[in-house]
């Protein structure tokens, strides 16, 4: 028998092996996908479907792709150049152990990482009864009755806090006040905010300052609780010097010092912010960390963000929903209360799990051990002849140090320590979680004198004394709720992690086809870094020095993505879209401003844009303009240029999608971007559809002068159901002096800050930059030529079912085509047999399929996203539900089924039902578990029957439900 030659070692090294991993389509299916839609090749349908003038000139130079192993090595070596000193720097970043149970089976459980934001609440329970449990935790806390689901992090938190002041405050004034003892970094992103809202920020230099500024005329005032030295004060007196003045009085604190500390709404505060870090999340080089905003109820239908509430089933049953959606960018638009769109949720959940696992005296515990070790502390250094600033804090203390400060912070670092240089003359200690009696000795070598002797521990440790007053400890009751108090053993946590994890829908269990939010696989080789303690245990504001891997991994993925997108510049601080967005548009605006044209105020904006554009538009300053959308869904080119005429000398810029959000390559995009140039405009160019842009064509190249980039869509960064993510905003070459600017860093810019942390998520970006590195520029290329194939099969397939709005006309000898997404057009049903788009979306779920997008950018549409990941299976899979899913439709249409009392009217259909003795459906219970063969198996089981919209929002209720 003659064996088969032994192939090349170069086949056999196989450095593309992560390529075929990713992308879900084998060289035979494909083959067969092709087939179908009528093409010879990727190459071919590509050449369809992109306009020549819009196609890239030459390939993306990216370093040739690796294997995992290869990769993962090489990203070890970058993160080895961090250094992991002991942290004491505080300012809102803090050391803590995220319990294990947390950490593997939610963290690194994709089971939660790779869920979508949940709008479709009957397959989200889970989380959304974790994201209730995270708004109880901080309602408790703060002692406010309304919180929202997170926001991206505490400075943006702040800078939210202000703007809901404006709208629902009784003052004329558009004046801010800021206390001294607010997070530095806050502060900086609170101006960069307000400047385009035309808010000045009235920020007093001493305490005596702050109170002579209450005296004066603003809108709201901002303290911090405890303030960034440490210090603590009685806030009561200044809320009621706001309120004299009918301003809000907002307060930044410290979820686990309210442990201890009489809570802000008790104190009088209207408007509560913060970070929930420290309650499980690693620093991770400034996040990703759920912040938090609680208010005074009469303030909920302007607070931002999303909120959950409780509602009831078709069976009359509990069941949490996305609450106020009204107030939202994707509603409301330009009038939204914030153009937030991904918040937080995976860190939120994590902190609610955190605080679940602890329990109110967990926290506690951990909180007086925090301030006992700061009481030793304190004692011991004024042993030593230290000076340490005022009497009363709670894990931070402000030492005056004068000119020793600089040799002192130097040698801390010699000793493994990092202190914060609070000024040229004082210095910083943050206690936390993760503090130990050895931390606090040495915390005293230090600053001991050659000879000095050592403070005695023990001796200091037999008292009980904490530096918190009295008048400002806590007395009122938190975390009652049974929840709180069931599950501190591990074998109950982690059995209520699987308990909340089994409702729901994720991409472990099953595609999810959500146009618009390219939902592909989150690779566990991708994951596995972002809990290496070299990423995940570095404090934002470490010296440069010890950042040395952060620094390289930020600039060879922006070098990157530079090549991916045709762009100069690249920041990646923006920790979410909605924020890349924003600091895209104030670049514009910096820009105008730098040039003498300042009036340029005009944004003009495509009828069919996502919500977030013209949220983002309003919050930079900008007057929204709609134009029109032809009868293809492209742009209308000549209302644009009748409205880039109207507005000539005040048009600032054009924000478009590419491909559209119809889905389609609109062929005249570079005749767009010349007519805004024409003008004195600059073009946006939403990076939300990149997926089937890259390696195929570069919006830097074919006229776009911004966009922001989704790295949790395009780029591998999970979802997270409903974050983190990161928004990266990339700039042609006269726009770089206008990126988001950090002071922290000593990196000046005509915007400022946008983000807390100058690498914003810095913790996720490994996640882009192991795809990237696994994929090269071949790869890269092929995923998104294979997502397009893949939208264009779908629609290929369902066309007899179901029309495709939108595709571009077929021309002679071949298929209508359309981008990496299609619409399915289901309106006439509406009129045939009574069935909507939400109908078949809730089928779905029975037949265990997580729905597509729904009703947007078209209502009564559902538009599909399969993305480059999925096999062909499951793609059939998907499809065989869609034409079974037809089939129910037309025994409606034909009379054989009642149109109130069906299949889809009914969906989903949950066990209780089901199991119900009381059937009484003119179908079979068959019909309605198991449409589909196979089902048996794997059935998932939708928790809940279809939720109460209406109910919910009439009868709001934000927190865990009463036990009875």
């Amino acid at each position: 028998m003659t064996m088969p030659p032994v192939p090349a070692l170069q086949t056999l090294e196989d450095p593309q092996e992560f390529v075929a991993r990713h992308i879900g389509i084998g060289a035979d299916d494909e083959a067969h996908m092709l087939s179908v839609v009528g093409a010879a090749s990727r190459e071919a349908l590509i050449a369809e479907i992109v306009p020549p003038g819009v196609a890239r000139r030459k390939p993306m130079q990216l370093p040739p792709a690796v294997g995992e192993a290869q990769a993962l090595a090489e990203l070890q070596q970058l993160a080895a150049r961090n250094q992991q000193l002991k942290s004491f720097i505080g300012q809102g970043y803090y050391g803590t152990h995220t319990p294990g149970v947390i950490l593997r089976n939610v963290l690194e459980n994709p089971g939660w990482y790779t869920a979508y934001t949940p709008y479709q609440a009957e397959i989200s329970q889970g989380r959304l009864e974790a994201l209730i449990n995270f708004q109880t935790l901080v309602c408790d806390m703060t002692a406010l009755p309304i919180a929202n689901a997170s926001l991206l992090d505490e400075a943006t938190a702040a800078a939210e806090a202000m703007a809901l002041a404006l709208r629902v405050g009784e003052s004329a004034s558009r004046s801010l006040v800021i206390d001294p003892g607010v997070h530095p970094q806050t502060i900086e992103v609170i101006r960069t905010r307000a400047r385009p809202m035309g808010i000045e920020v009235v920020l007093p230099a001493s305490a005596v300052a702050w109170q002579q500024a209450l005296e004066g005329d603003y809108f709201a005032a901002l303290a911090q609780y405890p303030a960034t030295d440490g210090s603590l004060r009685d806030l009561s007196g200044d809320a009621q010097q706001v309120h004299a003045r009918e301003a809000a009085f907002i307060v930044a604190t410290d979820l686990l010092a309210l442990t201890l500390l009489r809570p802000p709404g008790e104190c009088g505060a209207d408007i509560v912010v913060g970070s929930s870090q420290r309650l499980g999340m690693p620093m991770g080089a400034g996040g990703p960390h759920a912040a938090f905003i609680a208010c005074r109820d009469e303030f909920k239908r302007a607070l931002p963000g999303r909120i959950v509430g409780v509602s009831r089933d078709a069976l009359g049953q509990p069941a949490y929903r996305l609450a106020l959606q009204t107030r939202e960018q994707h509603i409301r638009r330009e009038k939204a209360t914030s153009n937030i769109c991904t918040a937080q949720v995976l860190p939120a959940v994590i902190a609610s799990m955190y605080a679940v696992y602890h329990g109110p005296r967990g926290l506690e515990r951990i909180a007086l051990r925090v301030a006992r070790y700061a009481a030793i502390l304190t004692q011991g250094l004024q042993q030593l002849g230290q000076h340490v600033a005022g009497n009363d804090s709670f894990d931070t203390l402000l030492l005056h140090t004068g000119k020793a400060t600089a040799a002192l912070a130097a040698r801390a670092v010699c000793m493994g320590v990092n202190l914060r240089r609070f000024s040229e003359e004082a210095l910083a200690i943050a206690l936390d979680e993760t503090t130990t009696r050895a931390d606090i000795e040495r915390l005293w070598q230090i600053f001991a004198l050659p000879g000095q002797e050592q403070p005695d521990f023990a001796a200091l440790a037999s008292g009980g004394a904490l530096r918190i007053p009295d008048h400002l400890r806590r007395s009122s009751a938190f975390l009652t709720h049974p929840v709180f108090n069931s599950h501190h053993a591990e074998t109950a946590m982690l059995r209520y992690i699987r308990a909340l994890s089994d409702k729901d829908l994720a991409l472990d269990r099953s595609m999810i086809p959500l146009g618009s939010c390219t939902m592909k696989l989150n690779a566990t080789s991708e994951m596995i870094p972002v809990t290496w303690p070299a990423f995940a245990q570095i404090h934002p504001f470490a010296p440069p020095d010890q950042l040395d891997g952060y620094q390289l991994l930020d600039a060879q993925l922006r070098a990157w993505l530079c090549e991916a997108t045709g762009y100069a510049g690249i920041s990646l601080q923006p920790n979410a879209g909605s924020q890349g967005e924003y600091a895209g548009l104030l670049a514009i605006q910096a820009y105008h401003a730098a040039c003498g044209q300042a009036q340029r105020d005009i944004c003009l904006i495509p009828s069919s844009a996502h919500g977030t554009n013209p949220a983002s538009a309003q919050m930079a300053g900008l007057e929204v303009v709609v134009t029109a959308c032809d009868a293809q869904g492209n742009v209308d080119l000549e209302d644009l240029a009748r409205k880039c005429q109207q507005y000539s000398e005040r048009l600032s810029c054009v924000m478009i999608t590419y491909p559209s959000t119809h889905g389609v390559f609109e062929s005249r995009v570079q005749e767009l971007c010349a007519l805004v140039h024409r003008h004195g405009g600059r073009v946006y160019v939403d990076g939300a559809n990149m997926n089937a842009l890259v390696g195929i064509a570069a919006p830097g190249e074919f006229g776009g002068d911004v966009s922001h980039l989704n790295l949790h869509k395009t780029f591998c960064i999970p979802h997270g159901g409903g974050g983190p993510g990161v928004g990266p905003v990339c700039v042609v070459e006269d726009l770089v002096p206008f990126l988001p600017g950090h002071t922290s860093t000593g990196l000046f810019s005509g915007v400022g800050a946008v983000s807390a942390a100058p690498l914003g998520n810095a913790a996720v970006l490994p996640i882009s930059w192991m795809y990237m590195r696994m994929m090269g520029a071949e790869g890269l290329r092929r995923a998104s030529e294979t997502a397009i194939l893949s939208a264009n099969y779908i629609s290929c397939r369902l066309q007899p079912y179901y029309p495709t709005l939108y595709a571009n006309p077929a021309a002679a000898g071949r298929r209508a085509r359309v981008g990496h997404e299609c619409i399915l057009d289901l309106r006439g049903f509406k009129a045939s047999c009574g069935v909507s788009a939400e109908d078949v979306a809730k089928r779905l779920i029975d037949y265990g399929l997580h729905a597509p997008t729904l009703s947007f950018p078209v209502a009564n549409t559902l538009m599909v996203e399969p993305t480059e990941s999925e096999p062909l299976a499951e793609i059939e899979r998907f499809i065989e539900a869609m034409i079974s899913i037809r089939e129910e439709i037309r025994q409606i249409e034909a009379g054989a089924v009642s149109r109130n009392d069906n299949l889809l009217k009914n969906a989903p259909h949950a066990a209780a039902a089901l199991l119900a003795e009381d059937w009484p459906h003119g179908y079979a219970r068959e019909q309605a578990a198991f449409p589909q063969p196979g089902q048996r198996a794997s059935k998932y089981w939708p928790p809940v029957a279809r939720i109460d919209n209406v109910y919910g929002d009439r009868y709001l209720h934000c927190s865990c439900i009463p036990m009875t």
